[in-house]
């Protein structure tokens, strides 16, 4: 909307009509005046309010661009995500029962066994490398002497037998035994 400002012409029709319109072209002067402070003043408002949405907008903007890289490794991790539910869907169907099984099954002491021999795992490893497992390399070595112990010590129980008076001591140790035996058997 066009605000009529008088001009010069205008001023001069005023004064041909007389002093009663140059009293109130004066009286608007001011008025005019007070309008345009105000002009000028809303004018720097809307100059801070439009700084502030540019400030906004460029904030924004970076939030944007920001969201963006969230969303694009977001929708990497999904698909990799994606994929190795795809791989191990199979397996997990078929280790479903067995799970359900033993989570039914399951006790908190043997979980806490368990905890305990996995802690012992790194020193039973090492002792079954470095004492049991040569031991039991030479195992086969071993059953052969045995053998050749026992048959030694059969001879030398057939040559005791022989001995005069051995014969009796051997058969009262025999019936010790025995009787040992069916001592410890009626125990048992």
């Amino acid at each position: 909307m066009r605000l009529p400002v008088p001009g010069p012409r205008d001023l001069l029709a005023v004064l041909e009509r007389g002093s009663e319109q140059v009293e109130a072209l004066l009286g608007a002067v001011p008025r005019v005046l007070a309008l345009l402070d105000q002009a000028e003043a809303l004018m720097v408002r809307a100059s801070a309010a439009i700084d502030q949405v540019e400030a906004v907008t460029r904030d924004a903007a970076g939030v944007v661009v920001r969201t963006s890289g969230v969303v694009d490794r977001a929708e990497t991790q999904v698909g990799r995500i994606t994929t190795l539910l795809d791989d191990f869907e199979p397996s997990l169907a078929r280790l479903q029962p067995t799970l359900e099984k033993l989570s039914e099954t399951t006790n908190p002491d043997e979980v806490a066994a368990l905890v305990h021999l996995v802690d012992h795992l790194p020193e039973l490893s090492t002792r079954l490398e470095e004492d049991v497992l040569p031991i039991m390399t030479t195992l086969g070595t071993v059953a052969p002497d045995l053998h050749d112990l026992l048959a030694v010590s059969r001879e030398l129980n057939d040559m005791l037998a022989k001995l005069p008076g051995l014969g009796r001591i051997k058969r009262r140790i025999d019936e010790q035994q025995g009787e040992d035996g069916t001592t410890a058997a009626v125990r048992e």
